[in-house]
């Protein structure tokens, strides 16, 4: 299996209405505001970005609950977003609101 990891954090908007499945399955859309400070090269650099995220089943309900700006950490794997698109999409593992 190839490593297909990652942990953000950020704050979470654009929490779109939960939907489910043709199975059942609810799905939960929404945006991670990330912004924080990597070293690249040896030099600071400011990072900002919006990852198009989504959590399945249980984590789904769970990011109903959340109220849009709070600041939350997750873990997950990318993957695109249909079989014909490119844009990628953070599959959320773990949600975790950060206090």
């Amino acid at each position: 299996m190839s490593l297909n990891r990652l942990e953000l954090d950020g704050e979470f908007t654009q929490l779109a209405e939960l939907r489910y499945t043709p199975a059942g399955i609810p799905v939960s859309s929404f945006v991670l505001k990330h912004v924080s400070e990597q070293v690249e090269a040896g030099m600071k650099r400011k990072v900002e970005c919006d990852v198009s995220s989504m959590a399945m089943g249980p984590l789904a309900l769970e990011a109903q609950n959340i109220s849009e700006g709070s600041s939350v950490k997750v873990t997950g794997f990318l993957a695109k977003r249909s079989l014909k698109s490119s844009q990628l999409v953070l599959h959320i593992q773990t949600l975790e609101r950060i206090i």
